[in-house]
């Protein structure tokens, strides 16, 4: 089973860092989110890959390559307009074959894989949906299901007074290529602007009520393992949070230490508290404490006598002499 990666978004959410790189590059414990992801995918069989690419493109084409360093076979189908969460996905039909998954290149997870491979291909249905439990419906899309796990229906973010499921729509699909038969025709789809190009399509908009009006059959696959969209800065600071304590699966990059302390300090402060990752090549000067969860990120310096402490410092980050921060994220330009 071939895998796709969606990577052409803007990230507006996450400004002002994707000012400077695309959303998939946002590193979460010094590795880029995509970088999770493709490690993943490897991990689980689905070696070939494909990213969709529009912000930036050229930093993710430089960084991965053909993927080998992520242990997956990755290329690229680069999008001129963006063409939408579906759209993409069409636009790389010639690429998927007759069974895929599609995954966000922004989602932070250690979804077994395997499990829902399983799992989709034991049904009759077109597609699976991975889905979670939440306790807050009206941040998130949500599936209803009957008792067999086949989707009835879906709620757009519903106060949890109002809601009719819990199971929060992940954002990972596999599908069967009978799924390209109900796509709308080029120019057709609802979720399209005026200034949208023909292919534009959404999965929610264009191609799940399709599904639905002709009672095709599509099941949910709900999973207990760590997901978190790293869709704003708070949920960048999250999900770097629960890297650092392991509550999500994750490769990290640098040395994890609990709190960390240059030199010596002129007065006793106590004790350190919290996970510290200590990026590769990052310099710190003398008498420095940083206290966590922080990260200070591949390269980035942190000038003497500074005081950190739930600092996310990106990499290539300078933080100069005698600086005080709590709960920064700091870029490379800051």
């Amino acid at each position: 089973m071939r895998a796709m990666v969606l990577a052409a978004g803007l990230g507006t959410r996450l400004r002002p860092i994707t000012y400077a790189m695309p959303k998939p590059m946002v590193p979460v414990a010094n590795r880029p989110v995509m970088e999770h992801i493709l490690r993943l995918l490897g991990r689980h069989g689905f070696s070939e890959t494909i990213a969709n690419l529009h912000w930036f493109p050229e930093l993710i084409e430089a960084h991965f390559g053909d993927g080998s360093a992520a242990g997956v076979e990755l290329s690229y189908s680069r999008e001129e307009q963006l063409l939408g969460t579906s759209g993409g996905v069409r636009n790389a039909a010639g690429f998927l074959g007759e069974s895929f998954l599609v995954i966000s290149g922004d989602a932070l997870t250690d979804i077994d894989l395997a499990a829902m491979r399983e799992f989709h291909e034991s049904h009759d249905g077109i597609a699976t949906l991975a889905t979670k439990r939440v306790q807050d419906t009206s941040q998130f899309g949500v599936a209803i299901t009957d008792p067999y796990g086949r989707i009835q229906g879906f709620q757009e973010k519903p106060d949890p007074a109002a809601a009719l499921s819990d199971l929060a729509n992940c954002g990972i699909y596999m599908f069967r290529s009978e799924i390209f038969d109900f796509f709308p025709a080029a120019g057709a789809g609802k979720a399209a602007g005026a200034d949208d190009p023909p292919g534009f399509a959404d999965w929610a908009m264009d191609v799940f009520p399709r599904l639905l009006e002709g009672d095709v059959p599509f099941y949910s696959h709900e999973i207990d393992a760590y997901w978190n969209d790293i869709g704003n800065l708070e949920e960048l600071r999250s999900g770097t949070n629960d890297a650092l304590s392991g509550t999500v699966g994750l490769e990290l990059d640098g040395e994890l230490v609990d709190g960390y302390r240059s030199g010596t300090a002129a007065v006793d402060e106590g004790g350190l508290a919290g996970p510290v990752l200590l990026g590769p090549g990052c310099e710190i000067a003398d008498d420095v404490r940083i206290d966590g969860p922080s990260v200070i990120g591949s390269g980035a310096q942190v000038g003497a006598g500074s005081r950190l402490r739930e600092v996310i410092a990106l990499p290539g980050a300078e933080i100069g002499a005698a600086t005080v921060l709590v709960g920064a994220i700091v870029a490379a330009r800051a």
